[in-house]
């Protein structure tokens, strides 16, 4: 792959056989970030776990304390006194069988976190095929099938994020923007890396995290070293 002269200037940056604590890492991230507009910071861990099987799987939710730096639209299955809170909270869109009817009819995507309440789950597992592979369908684990749905709107309006593993068993996660400078960029890895930490299956054996790396959006990747984030557990 043929990268532009800004990446290749930035990379000269980055000593790809050095495994940097966090902070160095967050700093020069953000040194070598060279777009126009405020690119994203995103978090790549490799855990040394088999996603294939049913008890290592590793997926959650958190709050970052700084936010993500971008404007989250919400979208929330509900009716009575559920929409009207949703509606409250802040939520851009909200129905039941009007707005399954828009996503299936229309092809109505225009929203990036979705929320509904339980008895809301029989109407909104119609639309798996369509919210699933778009990682949107609503889910128990990650706080979006609650029946508190104004305070799930307003964790996903402050920041909170999903983590899950992919089938290469690397979770991919943004911590914030360029613009949050390293220390604020820190207490967000930081808030995060402990939940994955947290997260670790009983079966997981061996070393847990096996690897992470820090990019932002047009940047080279910076590796940061696992002993250095509490993260290398021995079964």
């Amino acid at each position: 792959m043929k990268h532009g002269k800004k990446y290749v200037e930035s990379a000269k940056l980055v000593d790809k056989a050095t495994l940097y604590d966090v902070n160095d890492a967050l700093e020069l991230a953000v040194k070598t970030a060279s777009a126009k507009f405020d690119e994203t910071v995103e978090v790549h861990v490799r855990l040394g776990v088999d996603s294939r099987h049913a008890d290592q799987q590793v997926r959650g939710a958190v709050v970052l304390p700084n936010g993500t730096g971008r404007t989250v639209r919400v979208a929330v299955f509900a009716k009575g006194a559920d929409a009207d809170a949703a509606t409250a909270a802040g939520a851009e869109v909200v129905g039941a069988e009007d707005l399954v009817a828009r996503i299936q009819g229309e092809g109505f995507m225009d929203f990036d976190v979705c929320i509904a309440t339980p008895n809301m789950m029989g109407l909104v597992g119609r639309l798996g095929k369509v919210l699933g592979p778009r990682g949107l369908m609503p889910s128990p684990k990650a706080g979006t099938v609650t029946p508190d749905v104004a305070k799930a709107v307003t964790e996903a309006k402050a920041g909170k994020i999903e983590y899950r593993l992919d089938k290469t068993n690397i979770i991919h996660c943004p911590i914030g923007k360029v613009s949050f400078g390293a220390e604020k960029l820190g207490e967000n890895f930081t808030t995060l890396l402990d939940a994955i930490i947290k997260a670790k299956p009983a079966a997981s054996k061996g070393q847990y995290i096996r690897s992470c790396v820090l990019a932002t959006t047009m940047g080279p990747g910076v590796k940061v070293n696992p002993n250095k984030v509490g993260a290398v557990q021995e079964a």
